[in-house]
């Protein structure tokens, strides 16, 4: 019963604590109005688009740099087939071009829109009207604003249209999401000549700052994109665009990618500058510590949590006296262990857990009041009681750790687990012994799985992992 309590007091903790945004997790991340594709007048047209391109400039909202802003410039090149002049009211969704919220009854607009015609500025107007009828697209209301201009189109001449505006994209940090529409343009007479998207980033493009996997969530990318230097780019040619010919791509967030990039440089200068192998980490970990709790594990993944661990140790080997980065390190590897090790109930052949009790024994040896600490050993001990117990006074008995000592890293200078002949105590309020625990509860026996901590597994949810991580990554 003391345990149940303990356990839903600290549910009830992770809950107040939880960021707005992470607490919408468990729905869909609110979305933005996308770009979009131009559309004609309600009535039938003569005018063909030849060709769109639409470049979006995607860089961290000033206002608030854990979001990601996409400067949007769309130019359209349209000609008229028939014989007579055609005057028309083209429109530019300003909300979701098909009637659809956000996902939480909301329905935000598109604050600015510039548009040239021929290279002259003209005028827009705000006004209601019924959405376009999608085929694909459910909605929740019949009609939506636009912005609407005056448009002629003389027969047989191009005429160049240029749209400029800013669109948010949507997620959770440290993830974004940009859509752009296509499928407008079938309203259009006839295919759409060519079109060229355009995505450009403040650096170079790779696997390990977009999300091409669906890794965050939100659904997946576009596929056939074309990454080269610091752009991104889709290309049609001919065709009747439909949904499936919309866009989308999701990137790390701007901010978080740069400040990467800046502590590469930094330790690149001065590879002895511990606290700037410390951020790097952290950093890194920050990118593969998914919105929803789970850790990123495509190919890009993978090498990230390589890159972030590396870091660490690199770290510790200059910094071997400071608790916060030995806690860092911890987090990473019981973000390792416990997602892609333990959930899965897969052998710890390269003794993950051990090194995270390791890591918390140190920091919190090294700082007896490290609440972080404190907090993670809480976590574990109710998710894997094999592993650490919380005892009544306030302390922790490792019984994950072994008489095998861990193996050092490539740096040196990491503390190393001390081999024991009984359970380590961890006391929260003093510094670190190791006295005999005479009543300490004996490691459980393997399950068969080579794992000899997961025979919990199945009555542990991992709910409670989402609700760690999600706090932990703020």
């Amino acid at each position: 019963m003391k345990r149940f309590r303990f356990l839903f007091s600290l549910l009830i903790l992770f809950a107040l604590f939880l960021p707005d945004r992470a607490v919408r997790a468990d729905v869909a991340p609110p979305e933005a109005p996308p770009g979009t594709t131009l559309l004609p007048g309600e009535e039938t047209t003569q005018v063909r688009m030849m060709a769109e391109t639409v470049t979006l400039t995607v860089s961290a909202d000033p206002i608030n740099a854990e979001n990601a802003i996409a400067k949007t410039e769309a130019v359209f090149t349209m000609r008229n087939l028939g014989a007579a002049e055609e005057k028309m009211a083209a429109r530019f969704p300003l909300s979701f071009f098909n009637g659809n919220s956000d996902g939480f009854g909301n329905f935000p607009e598109i604050k600015q829109i510039a548009v040239k015609i021929n290279g002259q500025s003209v005028s827009t107007r705000r006004e209601i009207q019924p959405f376009f009828n999608s085929e694909m697209s459910y909605h929740e209301r019949d009609e939506l604003p636009w912005a609407v201009f005056d448009v002629t189109f003389p027969p047989n001449q191009d005429v160049t249209i240029e749209v400029a505006y800013d669109v948010y994209g949507y997620g959770y940090y440290p993830y974004e999401a940009f859509s752009y529409i296509l499928e407008t343009g079938a309203g259009w007479n006839g295919t759409i000549g060519s079109a060229e998207i355009i995505v450009r980033l403040p650096y170079a493009v790779s696997g390990q700052n977009l999300d091409l996997e669906s890794q965050a969530g939100y659904g997946g990318a576009s596929p056939n994109a074309a990454l080269s230097g610091n752009e991104i780019r889709w290309s049609f040619k001919d065709f009747e665009p439909t949904y499936e010919d919309n866009v989308k791509f999701i990137v790390v967030t701007p901010s978080l990618w740069k400040k990467i990039l800046a502590e590469k440089s930094n330790v690149e200068k001065n590879p002895n500058d511990g606290e700037a192998w410390g951020r790097l980490a952290k950093a890194y970990k920050e990118v593969i510590l998914m919105p929803k709790g789970w850790l990123r594990n495509d190919v890009a993944g993978v090498e990230l949590y390589r890159l972030s661990k590396e870091a660490y140790e690199r770290c510790l080997a200059l910094l071997p006296d400071d608790p916060l980065w030995h806690y860092g390190y911890a987090e990473l590897l019981w973000a390792h262990y416990y997602f892609d090790v333990y959930s899965s109930s897969q052998a710890d052949t390269e003794r993950l857990l051990p090194a995270t009790l390791n890591s918390l024994q140190t920091a919190l040896a090294l700082d007896p009041n490290l609440q972080e600490a404190k907090d993670l050993l809480n976590f574990i001990s109710y998710q894997i009681p094999g592993a650490v117990q919380r005892n009544d006074d306030e302390t922790f008995t490792m019984l994950g750790l072994t008489a095998t000592p861990l193996p050092p890293t490539p740096w040196g200078g990491l503390p190393m687990e001390t081999p024991l002949s009984t359970p380590v105590v961890v006391s929260t309020s003093q510094t670190l012994s190791t006295p005999t625990v005479g009543s300490a509860p004996s490691q459980p026996s393997s399950s068969g799985n080579g794992n000899p901590l997961c025979g919990s597994a199945a009555i542990l949810p991992l709910l409670f992992g989402s609700l760690w991580f999600a706090k932990r990554k703020i």
